[in-house]
């Protein structure tokens, strides 16, 4: 099947790309990666009357460091953040995220932002996002605001963007002395979308003990999942902390849906796994300092 017929637009500045939403809101959509919104077209599963191509402007590529985050603009290629060097040292879960995701051809298009916007629960980026508060700028023509990763994600395949509203650009926590990350997924095959997984980042204070933490799950429900009790129950712990009895608390926070691909029951125990696992690779790293 070819895609519906719609209107093409090729914005060059963000302003021109805010002016064409606001004049045709529910009406257009945003193109950025094209890895998810090209093939429903195609299908005819989505159908829109225009359609506004983010990738002639130059804006929302950009990579910057300031007041201790690393802001990406929404058109960053996934590729790039898993070879950019600034990328792996100043967030490196965001980078060792990012081999996960599909195979190479797609992370060659895919972008930062797209994968965001498009909110899939059993994506790597939204569950990065959340481990580790990213904030989020999201422009219209009428301002601009900022929202938390806790608030961005509402649903499946659902956000808080509004029509007439772009989101331009994410940024993250800079990466501090004693911090840890890890990633840990389980999937049919290399390159599918997870049937679960869990992000983490661990840090340790001077005696070796826990100071803070961020774990969030994915492909466990309709968002991607933090999970502030198991967070609760490592904070103070030893960096040698037994994690079979932390992850036990797992269980009790999730509540996972069966579908075709895995059972919850499946999904409770082997998330866990996940859990367990990422968080003793980030713990390890955190220890070496």
């Amino acid at each position: 099947m070819k895609p519906a017929p719609f209107q093409y637009h090729a914005p060059t500045t963000v302003d021109e790309a805010l002016d064409v939403l606001a004049a045709h809101g529910d009406d257009a959509r945003v193109l950025a990666g094209g890895q998810s919104l090209m093939p429903l077209m195609a299908l005819r599963l989505s159908q829109t009357e225009h359609v506004i191509d983010l990738n002639r402007i130059p804006e929302l590529t950009e990579i910057a460091a300031e007041n201790g985050r690393l802001a990406l603009g929404s058109m960053v290629r996934q590729r790039t953040i898993e070879h950019d060097a600034t990328v792996a040292e100043a967030v490196p879960l965001l980078s060792r995220a990012t081999p996960w995701i599909g195979h190479f051809q797609i992370r060659n298009q895919g972008t930062i932002g797209g994968s965001l916007a498009h909110a899939d629960p059993a994506a790597e980026y939204p569950a990065v996002a959340l481990a580790l508060d990213a904030e989020l700028e999201i422009r219209s023509a009428g301002g601009m605001r900022t929202v938390g990763a806790a608030h961005f994600f509402e649903g499946v395949f659902t956000t808080c963007l509004e029509p007439g509203e772009l989101l331009t650009s994410i940024s993250f926590p800079i990466r501090e002395p004693g911090e840890g990350f890890a990633i840990d997924e389980v999937a049919r095959r290399h390159g599918d979308f997870a049937m679960v997984g869990a992000a983490a980042r661990v840090a340790l204070d001077d005696h070796g003990t826990v100071s803070s933490c961020g774990i969030a799950m994915f492909g466990v429900g309709s968002t991607p999942q933090r999970m502030p009790a198991t967070e609760q129950a490592l904070l103070d712990a030893d960096a040698d902390v037994d994690l079979r009895e932390i992850v036990e608390m797992v269980h009790g926070e999730l509540s996972p849906f069966d579908d075709l691909h895995a059972s919850a029951t499946y999904r409770k125990r082997v998330g866990a796994v996940t859990v367990r696992r990422a968080l003793a690779a980030a713990l390890e790293e955190s220890h070496r300092g």
